[in-house]
């Protein structure tokens, strides 16, 4: 995707300080995807760029500009279609009908439904069909597709492969997997796009669909919309309307393939990270019984870890029930009670990963970002001395940064936030409080494993245990209260509200702060107020919270 199709508002990334450059790593390849973006903006067909390869020794590098030289002419397609959507993009930009922060997700059978499914894969296999055509391609779209353990995920699942198949595409089943594997497997086998049928974190009825483009990022908003004009029958594309789209026939009906040695290849890929061996460290793993179940400790074990796991049995609806990364109250004790040296909790497409110490403690996302960006500054590594977080961050964890002489910027929540503000400022690492971690040296989007196994360097260069590494960061307390609504944006624009809102905001001053926010998810208004005691915060959230519900918003 071009530079020129991302749109910023100054609300979602706010750089609140920044820091020089404390070092280079001529690995590192990210200011290179975005001169290669550039580079691809430039090319309008199949003619040889005209710019070079850029001089890097990172094989990586090297593959990632070969695979935009390939699909230049998709890029060609694409500019066609900017001028229709532009508008309407710049009015949807940050949250869609049907899509938010983190895919279409909603009750499966009530507000997602196998019949959305259907129509998503129709129009994905017909919208990149029509690309490879327009650019001289006859090949049948390629589309990767992974889910995770939810009853319904099979469902969505075939209807799904219907919509691909019936439009043409071929559709490329790697069955129950992570959202990383499929942004990986999307990435490097060269898919027109990957498809990850998850809700993450939520209960086991919900369920979601995530788009990922051929970059193994978010899927590009333009692109979006095209999916929920198609859905609501109001497609205009291509200089004209489309009602309905084309059946594939005969020989061009699309196939499926399974693609299982796609998921072992992202298993493969996670080993060749371990730089140190693991023998001899007793690791627990909760994997939620989601998408980890089957790959984490297959990956542990083969870097000779002792590895012990819990909620590893998904039965289709028991992922995320009393376990993972939202529910750590049983790895922590499970750490204690084994005499384990670390443990790792995922989220139900392993994201997300938390820890806890060899104490029991828990360690969040913004430990994870503290201990790694002190571990890269150490190194050299730190490009632009910056680590990119949200604005749901601790305020200790600025501290923590101001005394490391760390540069931080804050974004909207949402891993995309983070990731965007990371691709274009050339940001080494960055992520959420909850546990989004992003590496984009490694990948595009958060990965759990990943995470894990970036803490366990961090772990064995240092020889530190992980209660060390995390004890100069002093955490404010925090309290968040998630009030169910009937409507959002309603909620947080009422006048009382705010005036409630302003009120606590006046009162805190320069000690805490409240923040008051609709999921991107789910219909909730999330209510975050931190302060020095523990008490303050209660008081202040259920203040705010109370006045919500008395002006009727509360379901």
């Amino acid at each position: 995707m071009s530079k020129m199709t991302r749109k910023f508002s100054e609300t979602e990334t706010v750089p609140t300080k920044t820091g020089s450059v404390t070092g280079t790593d001529t690995e590192y390849p990210e200011q290179n995807r975005a001169a290669a973006r550039e580079r691809k903006r430039h090319c309008t067909g199949t003619e040889k760029c005209a710019q070079s390869i850029p001089e890097c020794p990172n094989p990586w590098i090297l593959f990632r500009f070969y695979a935009i030289i390939k699909s230049k002419s998709k890029e060609r397609a694409l500019s066609g279609i900017r001028e229709n959507v532009t508008l309407r993009y710049k009015e949807k930009r940050t949250m869609g009908k049907y899509f938010g922060t983190d895919g279409f997700r909603g009750e499966a059978g009530v507000n997602l439904t196998a019949d959305h499914a259907y129509k998503v894969g129709r129009f994905l296999g017909w919208y990149y069909n029509a690309l490879r055509e327009r650019s001289g391609n006859n090949e049948p779209a390629r589309i990767v597709i992974g889910k995770d353990t939810r009853r319904s995920s099979y469902m969505f699942e075939y209807s799904l492969v219907a919509g691909l198949t019936a439009s043409g595409a071929d559709a490329y089943l790697l069955h129950v997997t992570t959202t990383p594997s499929v942004a990986y497997i999307a990435r490097v086998d060269d898919f027109d796009c990957g498809i990850m049928i998850s809700a993450s974190h939520n209960p086991f009825y919900d369920n979601g669909i995530k788009l990922i483009d051929c970059y193994g990022e978010k899927m590009p908003e333009e692109t979006l919309l095209l999916v929920e004009d198609y859905i609501d029958g109001k497609l205009h594309v291509f200089d004209q309307d489309w009602p309905e789209l084309p059946f594939a026939h005969r020989e061009h009906i699309g196939c499926t393939v399974d693609y299982v040695a796609g998921r072992n290849r992202y298993m493969g890929y996670l080993i060749s990270l371990g730089i140190y061996s693991f023998k001899g460290i007793k690791v627990g793993l909760d994997c939620a019984n989601g998408a980890s179940w089957n790959i984490a400790k297959s990956v542990f074990d083969a870097l000779g870890a002792d590895t012990y796991v819990i909620n590893n049995q998904p039965n289709g609806l028991n992922i995320n029930l009393n376990a993972g990364s939202t529910h750590i109250e049983g790895l922590q004790k499970f750490v204690v009670e084994k005499g384990l040296d670390v443990g790792f909790a995922y989220d139900g497409d392993a994201d997300r990963c938390l820890c806890v110490d060899e104490k029991g403690n828990v360690i969040t996302g913004d430990h994870i970002l503290y201990i790694y960006g002190c571990y890269m500054k150490e190194r050299g590594k730190l490009l632009t001395n910056t680590v990119v977080t949200t604005v749901m961050s601790n305020f200790g964890l600025y501290k923590a940064f101001d005394e490391q002489g760390i540069g931080y910027a804050k974004t909207a929540v949402g891993d995309k936030y983070v990731y965007e503000y990371m691709a274009r400022n050339g940001c080494r690492i960055g992520g959420e409080q909850s546990g989004h971690i992003i590496f984009s040296k490694y990948a595009s989007t958060g990965d759990g494993i990943l995470t894990s196994l970036k803490m366990m360097e961090v772990m064995l260069a240092k020889k530190k245990p992980l209660s060390a590494l995390a004890a100069p960061l002093k955490i404010y307390p925090q309290v968040l209260e998630n009030v169910r609504v009937t409507d959002k944006k309603a909620a947080q624009d009422d006048a009382v509200v705010q005036a409630a809102v302003k009120a606590v905001a006046e009162a805190l001053g320069d000690t805490g702060r409240i923040l008051v926010r609709e999921s991107g998810t789910e219909p909730v208004v999330r209510v975050m107020v931190e302060a020095p005691e523990h008490d303050t915060c209660q008081k202040y959230v259920s203040q705010v919270v109370d006045v919500i519900k008395a002006q009727g918003y509360s379901v």
